[in-house]
C-alpha cells in the first residue's frame, strides 16, 4: 500500500467507562444483557445485539435504588460505546411494574432529613436522565406494566415507547411530598399541550397506555393478556369507542359496574408478553437496516429538543429538591413508606393547610399531627 510508512494503531478500543461492578441479578439490581439482533422469522443476526437494561426490583415495583441509578448509568454508557450494539431497551422484571420511580423506603429512611446526602442522589439521578438523552444507539422503553413518578420520567427520557396494554402513566410526586422534576415538568410541556401538560403533572391521575397513544406519547400499545389462546385487550379500559355521548372516551376506564366483571376476566387470563417483545424487535430490527451514523444523528435531531428543556433547570431543580427533603418530601415520603402500620399512605392534607393558616412551625409536633398513627 502507498501509505503503509504511516503509524497505524488497528487493536481495538474499549471505551466503557465502566465495567461490570454495578450490574447484578439479585434484587435490587439492574441486569445488563446483550441479546442478539432478530430478523423478521427469528432468525439470530451474527455479532449484532440489543443492549438489554433491566431494571430488578420486582417486589418494590421495580423502584431504583441509589446503587440501581449508578448501574443504570452504566449500562447506557457501556450500550453506547460498545459498537456491536444496535439499539438499547429499558425495561424491567416481572409484569406489575417497568418503575415507580426512587425508592421511597430508602428516601424515608435515610435521605429525608438529610438534604445534602439526597443532592449527591440526584446528581446522580440527573445523570441517569443524561445517560439516557447521550446513549449514541435508539433507546427503546419496554413498559411491561405501571410508570409512575420517576420512572414515567426516565421512561420519558427514552426515544420510543413500545407498552404492555395493561400499564398505567403518571405522576405521583404533589401526592406524596415532591414534584415531577425529573423530567415531567420539562418534557411534558414539549410533548403535549400546556393545559394537558399541567393538568397531567398535578393530578397524580394514571393514564391507561391507550390513553397515553391516544395523546401520541408512546409509539405502540400491545395486548398481554391470553383466555383459551386469543389475546385479550385491557378489559379495564374503553377501546370500543372514541366518543360516547359527547365525552372522549377511549382509554379511559369502564365504569364501576364493567370494572367488576373485567377483573374476573383478567382473572381467567394469563400474561404474554410475546407481542411485547415481537414490537421490540421489529423496532430494533428496522434500525438495523438504516445507516448508523445517520439514525443517531437523526436521533439527537429530535433529542435536542428534549434536552433544550431538561438543561435548564436540572441543577436548579436538584437544589430545591434536596432542601425539600428538610420540608414536605420527609413527610410525604415518611406517610408512604409507613402504610402498612397505619393503612394510610398520605399525610392528612387538611391539617396540614390549618396548620399553615395558624402560622405552625414546622416541628416534629407539626409532622405528629399530620402523618397518620399507627393501626393498634
Amino acid at each position: 500500500m502507498a501509505l503503509d510508512w504511516l503509524r497505524r494503531d488497528n487493536e481495538l478500543k474499549d471505551h466503557a467507562l465502566l465495567g461490570e461492578e454495578h450490574f447484578g441479578t439479585e434484587a435490587p439490581s439492574v441486569i445488563f444483557e446483550k441479546r442478539p439482533v432478530t430478523d423478521p422469522q427469528g432468525n439470530q443476526v451474527p455479532g449484532l445485539y440489543a443492549a438489554w437494561i433491566i431494571l430488578n426490583n420486582p417486589t418494590q415495583y421495580n423502584s431504583y435504588t441509589t446503587e440501581m441509578v449508578k448501574a443504570v448509568i452504566a449500562g447506557f454508557q457501556r450500550a453506547s460505546s460498545d459498537r456491536s450494539v444496535v439499539a438499547a431497551v429499558f425495561t424491567a422484571v416481572g409484569d406489575k411494574a417497568f418503575c415507580t420511580g426512587g425508592n421511597t423506603a430508602e428516601y424515608a429512611g435515610y435521605y429525608s432529613k438529610r438534604p445534602n446526602e439526597y443532592g449527591e442522589y440526584m446528581d446522580l439521578f440527573n445523570a441517569m436522565v443524561d445517560g439516557i438523552l447521550n446513549c449514541k444507539k435508539p433507546v427503546i422503553c419496554r413498559v411491561n406494566g405501571m410508570r409512575v413518578g420517576g420512572g414515567q420520567e426516565i421512561g420519558m427520557a427514552t426515544d420510543l415507547t413500545v407498552t404492555s396494554d395493561m400499564a398505567v402513566f403518571g405522576q405521583a410526586g404533589p401526592k406524596h411530598g415532591s414534584a415531577p422534576d425529573g423530567g415531567s415538568t420539562d418534557f411534558l410541556p414539549w410533548m403535549l399541550n400546556m393545559e394537558d401538560a399541567m393538568y397531567n403533572c398535578i393530578s397524580c391521575e394514571p393514564w391507561s397506555a391507550y390513553k397515553m397513544k391516544a395523546k401520541n406519547l408512546v409509539t405502540k400499545v400491545v395486548p398481554v393478556l391470553k383466555k383459551d389462546g386469543q389475546w385479550v385487550r385491557n378489559p379495564l379500559v374503553r377501546t370500543d369507542a372514541y366518543v360516547d355521548d359527547g365525552e372522549l372516551v377511549y382509554g379511559e376506564p369502564v365504569s364501576p359496574e364493567q370494572a367488576k366483571a373485567a377483573k374476573e376476566l383478567i382473572g381467567q387470563c394469563t400474561t404474554d408478553f410475546a407481542k411485547l417483545d415481537e414490537a421490540v424487535n421489529a423496532l430494533v430490527w428496522k434500525f438495523t437496516n438504516l445507516f448508523p451514523h445517520c439514525l443517531v444523528k437523526t436521533i439527537e435531531g429530535i433529542r435536542g429538543k428534549k434536552k433544550f428543556f431538561w438543561d435548564q433547570l436540572k441543577v436548579a431543580n436538584r437544589h430545591w429538591l434536596a432542601a425539600n427533603m428538610n420540608h414536605e418530601a420527609y413527610l410525604g415520603f415518611t406517610a408512604f413508606d409507613s402504610k402498612k402500620q397505619t393503612g394510610k399512605d398520605v399525610i392528612d392534607f387538611i391539617k396540614y393547610r390549618q396548620l399553615i393558616a395558624e402560622g405552625a412551625m414546622f416541628d416534629e409536633n407539626f409532622a405528629e399531627q399530620v402523618l397518620a398513627k399507627p393501626k393498634a
